[in-house]
C-alpha cells in the first residue's frame, strides 16, 4: 500500500510555488505579494490532523491508498471565530484598548483552556518562562493558559511567591537602574510621581504585583500593546500580556493568590 504520508498534490503545488518564488526573489522586485505571504507564511504542527487518510477518489483502489489528503498534515490551526470578541477594540477606565490582530500572533499563544500540565491547586499562577506561557489553574485538572513575552527582569526571579495586590490601569515608576542606563525618564522618578496611567504607560491597562515572605519581589505581571512581542524575550520588562488577556487573568485573581515561576 503507498504510504499515506506521501506529500498530496497540493502540498506539492505549494514548495512549488515558494521555490519559484525563491528563484526569483534575486533578479526582480515585482511579485505579488499576497501570494508571496501565503506561500511563506508559518507552518506549525498540529498533532490532531497528522496521520488523517485522504479521499479515495471514486473508482480508484483503495490498496494504492489514499489520492489527496483532506486536511493537510501540518498548518496553521483554525483560529476559533471567539478571537475576534476577545481581542476586539474595547473601553475600559475611560481608556482605549486597541484591537489585537489576533491573526498576525502564533495560535499557541492565543488564550485558550488546556489540561493543567503542573498539578498545581487550582487559582494557582505558574509562568513557564522558558516556553513563554502563563497558566491560571483551574477545577478538573484544567487550566487557563496565556502567551506572554519575558523581558530581562522577567528572568532574574523564580520560585514562590503570592500576588500581594493588583492595580487596574497603574501608574509606572522605572527603577533607579533603568533611570541610569536611561536618563531621560527621570520625569517618570517615584519621587516624581511616576508616569500617568494609559496606554502607552509601560505597565498597559493592568498590574499583578508578586511579593514573597512579605517582601516586594519588584516582579510583575502586566500587559502591553506590543502584541508582536508575546512568543518572545523582550529587551526589558517582567512579563507581558497582551492587554486584553491581561485583563482577563486580572478578573480570575484574587488578592492573596499563589504563584509560580519556573
Amino acid at each position: 500500500m503507498a504510504s499515506e504520508f506521501l506529500l498530496s498534490r497540493r502540498r506539492l503545488l505549494r514548495l512549488s510555488g515558494l521555490a519559484a518564488v525563491s528563484g526569483l526573489a534575486g533578479c526582480t522586485s515585482s511579485m505579488n505579494t499576497d501570494r508571496f505571504r501565503w506561500e511563506t507564511e508559518p507552518v506549525y504542527r498540529n498533532p490532531a490532523l497528522e496521520g488523517v487518510p485522504g479521499p479515495i477518489l471514486e473508482g480508484r483502489d483503495p490498496d494504492q491508498g489514499p489520492y489527496e489528503e483532506a486536511m493537510l498534515p501540518t498548518g496553521i490551526p483554525n483560529l476559533d471565530p471567539q478571537y475576534a470578541a476577545i481581542y476586539d477594540t474595547r473601553i475600559d477606565g475611560g481608556f482605549t484598548v486597541p484591537q489585537v490582530p489576533y491573526r498576525k500572533i502564533d495560535a499557541r499563544f492565543l488564550r485558550h483552556e488546556v489540561e493543567d500540565p503542573f498539578g498545581e491547586a487550582p487559582g494557582t499562577i505558574i509562568v513557564d518562562t522558558a516556553n513563554r506561557y502563563l497558566y491560571f489553574t483551574l477545577p478538573g485538572g484544567r487550566a487557563m493558559r496565556y502567551g506572554v513575552s519575558i523581558g530581562r527582569e522577567g528572568f532574574a526571579w523564580n520560585g514562590r511567591g503570592v500576588i500581594q495586590w493588583k492595580q487596574a490601569w497603574p501608574r509606572w515608576t522605572p527603577p533607579d537602574s533603568m533611570i541610569e542606563r536611561q536618563p531621560e525618564l527621570a520625569k517618570y522618578s517615584a519621587r516624581k510621581g511616576g508616569m500617568a496611567p494609559g496606554i502607552s504607560n509601560p505597565l498597559g491597562a493592568r498590574a499583578l504585583y508578586i511579593f514573597q515572605n512579605g517582601e516586594d519581589t519588584l516582579y510583575r505581571l502586566h500587559g502591553t500593546p506590543e502584541w508582536k512581542s508575546i512568543g518572545r524575550a523582550a529587551s526589558s520588562g517582567c512579563v507581558r500580556l497582551i492587554n486584553q488577556d491581561v485583563m482577563d487573568l486580572y478578573s480570575r485573581v484574587p488578592n492573596g493568590s499563589p504563584i509560580v515561576v519556573i
